[in-house]
């Protein structure tokens, strides 16, 4: 029986072992997933060798220190800079992906509208690299937004009614307000939006967050992660099976993942 999996801290907020458990049911697949919980990336090591595993996904904190643990990247994740996704090779060799691009680009496109042009992506680490490697590939302009202002990115306490106004498209990359943590938000200005605004937040558990529910209120357009997760979940099982043998985005298009 294959065994796959999810390696990250803290991991009881993943949906992940339930989604890939009811697929393999209902597909009648022969595999298991299961949760690794790493609060040290150094028991990597030691993960593997204690287990016969086909394959891995990568999540909080690890999407870009996981990398130097790895033997070969494709195009994409080099290019991003960061890796969600582990194929085990036949010779033994780890190659890293990042299928959160395709995730976050299938479930973007049908809500974009002409206006969509300028965005803020909240938060700096590996989630945020893939989608701004969506918005660059759409030509849509983004500013970062962190903790620490830098000559590249902004501050939250630089968001002013004019920066909110003038950017309609507002996406959470952070963890803030992901379970179990649900009464807290981004320290955005939410009283500048307005019902041309979408917020998308990459978290998934809570469905409706506070950050989408601010957004919601005032009519905004929202999205939660879970869209994304199933998207780049079933890309990452594709990979795994040896279905895509060169993953870059133009493969993903052509080949409808």
């Amino acid at each position: 029986m294959e065994q796959y999996g999810l390696i990250g801290y803290p991991l009881g907020h993943s949906f992940s072992k339930r989604y890939f458990t009811e697929k393999f049911l209902n597909e009648g697949i022969a595999a298991t997933y299961e949760l690794y919980e790493l609060p040290d990336l150094a028991e990597f090591g030691t993960l593997l060798s204690n287990s016969a595993l086909s394959g891995l996904n990568v999540t909080i904190p690890y999407k870009e220190a996981i990398i130097p643990f790895l033997d070969e990247l494709d195009e994409t994740a080099q290019k991003v800079g960061a890796v969600n996704t582990i194929r085990f090779l036949s010779d033994g060799r780890l190659k890293g992906y990042n299928t959160d691009v395709i995730g976050f680009e299938q479930t973007l496109k049908p809500l974009l509208k002409p206006y969509h042009t300028n965005a803020l992506v909240l938060g700096t680490g590996g989630a945020s690299k893939a989608v701004t490697y969506v918005l660059k590939r759409l030509g849509i302009n983004f500013k970062l937004v962190s903790r620490t202002k830098t000559a590249e990115r902004l501050c939250y306490t630089d968001l002013s009614q004019s920066l909110i106004e003038s950017n309609l498209l507002i996406v959470n990359t952070t963890p803030i307000g992901m379970h179990p943590n649900i009464n807290v938000q981004p320290p955005i200005p939410y009283q500048f939006l307005s019902n041309r605004h979408l917020l998308y937040d990459l978290v998934y558990n809570p469905l409706q967050t506070k950050f989408l529910s601010n957004g919601k209120a005032v009519g905004a357009t929202t999205q939660n992660g879970l869209a994304m997760l199933e998207a780049q979940a079933e890309a990452s099982y594709k990979i795994w099976k040896e279905k895509v043998w060169f993953y870059d985005y133009n493969t993903i298009k052509k080949q409808g993942i």
